[in-house]
C-alpha cells in the first residue's frame, strides 16, 4: 500500500497562493507548486470570494498527486447566499487621540442580510453529507444554528425564533423529499 502525504489549506476560493509551510511539503515532492495552485484555483473559482477546504493528496513513491475540494463552512454559504463578498483590506494610517471608554452595555450589532427558509433548506442539503445529521429539518436547524451566531435573520426574524417555529412544524412541508 502506497504511503500518501495529505496537505490541508482552507483558502479563499480561486485565490490560493503557496504558503511557507505549503511550498516547503510540495517542493520535497518535486511538484511543480505553480501548476498545483493553478489547479486548485481552477477547482475553487466558484466559490471566490469565500473560505474552502482543499485537501492536496501526494503518492510520496510515484509522486502523483489529486486536489480534493471540500465544502465551505455554513458561515461562508450563509454569506455567499446573502451576497457577502469579503472585501480587500486596506493600509489605514495609525490613528491617534483616547480609548473610548468601556461600557458594560451590549450594543445592538447591525443586521447585515435577511435569509429566507427556502435559503437555508438550500445550504442544509449542500451541507448535509458533512453534517452530523439524519434528515433535513435537523440540517436546517444546524444552519439556523450557525445563523444565530452571525448578524443576520431569517424571514425577518431572529434565527432562534424560526428554530421554535421549525420545532412547532411551521415549515414541514419543505422538509418532504
Amino acid at each position: 500500500m502506497a504511503e500518501k502525504e495529505v496537505i490541508e489549506m482552507l483558502i479563499e476560493g480561486g485565490k490560493a497562493t503557496p504558503g511557507p509551510t505549503t511550498a516547503v511539503k510540495l517542493s520535497t515532492y518535486k511538484l511543480n507548486i505553480g501548476e498545483v495552485f493553478k489547479q486548485i484555483n481552477e477547482k475553487t473559482k466558484e466559490y471566490e470570494g469565500i473560505q474552502v477546504p482543499v485537501k492536496i493528496v501526494i503518492d510520496k513513491k510515484s509522486r502523483e498527486y489529486s486536489i480534493e475540494v471540500g465544502i465551505p463552512p455554513v458561515s461562508s454559504l450563509i454569506k455567499k447566499e446573502l451576497g457577502i463578498v469579503k472585501k480587500e483590506k486596506k493600509e489605514t494610517g495609525t490613528q491617534t487621540g483616547t480609548a473610548a471608554p468601556a461600557t458594560s452595555e451590549k450594543k445592538e450589532i447591525p443586521t447585515i442580510g435577511n435569509l429566507t427558509i427556502e435559503q437555508c433548506v438550500k445550504i442544509a442539503k449542500i451541507k448535509m453529507k458533512d453534517m452530523l445529521v439524519k434528515d433535513l429539518k435537523s440540517a436546517v436547524k444546524s444552519v439556523l444554528g450557525t445563523a444565530v451566531s452571525m448578524p443576520v435573520t431569517v424571514e425577518g426574524k431572529k434565527p432562534k425564533e424560526v428554530l421554535k417555529e421549525i420545532d412547532e412544524g411551521k415549515y414541514d412541508n419543505l422538509f418532504k423529499s
